[in-house]
């Protein structure tokens, strides 16, 4: 029996060639599913497409290093019909879109970026026993959905997404438009001031709620809201209708 054939990485989303391209990258556990709201509401104002990770299906293998799939993400954006003029990721999302927004805005314009709830440093995760703690919530929150044969793929990719945020630590500075999204959390003062240092044009807003309730019905909202202010208040193509 013929295996049946894995998506791509890059996924479209919204098929509007001719507007404003935004990119949705993946979170720890490398899935897309809790982006659908974001998605719906890009949609509104141009092509929207995501980004999944390696190690959801059979026969890939996961990566384990965030600059690792930095360099595997950037050659899928040439594949857009536009430069992507907006990078959006939640968690290890957000880093990721940091770094890819980094890498294009030294080939040309920079685009926007915004991160929901992202650190630049996770020393937290070193610990085995908090590395676990976090592997279990992923696969309880964003793998709810997961087929039972899928899960060994799913489990192996959100550990590897865990001991790679864990290594990392942004220091490269990105010089377009930035959003952050910080949830209540002891973490929020120092996570909002290792940000402000690599950005001079830094935007930030607060969400009451925790890590993994962003997409939940009481917070959602507010996270729309302040994805919507940003886009308005950031100059064309991004802001504005279409």
């Amino acid at each position: 029996m013929t295996a049946p054939a894995r998506p791509p990485l890059l996924i479209p989303l919204s098929r509007r060639p001719q507007a404003p391209q935004a990119v949705l990258v993946h979170p720890g556990g490398g899935g897309l599913s809790p982006y659908t709201p974001l998605a719906v509401r890009l949609a509104r104002r141009g092509g929207v497409s995501g980004i999944r990770a390696r190690g959801l299906f059979a026969g890939e293998r996961p990566d384990a290093a965030i600059d690792v799939m930095a360099q595997r993400y950037l050659p899928l954006l040439a594949g857009l019909p536009r430069r992507p003029d907006l990078l959006v990721g939640w968690s290890m999302g957000g880093v990721l879109a940091w770094e890819l927004g980094a890498r294009l805005a030294a080939t040309g314009p920079a685009p926007a970026v915004v991160m929901i709830d992202s650190f630049t440093r996770r020393d937290e995760f070193r610990s085995a026993a908090q590395r676990d703690a976090v592997v279990d919530r992923i696969m309880r929150s964003v793998h709810a959905r997961v087929a039972r044969r899928d899960q060994p793929w799913a489990e192996a990719t959100a550990h590897a997404h865990v001991t790679a945020s864990g290594r990392h630590r942004v220091t490269t500075a990105h010089p377009g438009p930035a959003l952050l999204m910080a949830c209540a959390s002891p973490h929020r003062r120092t996570q909002v001031e290792r940000w402000s240092r690599l950005s001079a044009r830094l935007h930030t807003r607060e969400l009451d709620c925790g890590h993994f309730d962003v997409f939940g019905r009481k917070a959602l909202p507010a996270v729309l809201a302040h994805l919507d202010e940003f886009l308005n208040r950031t100059p064309k193509p991004l802001g504005g209708k279409r």
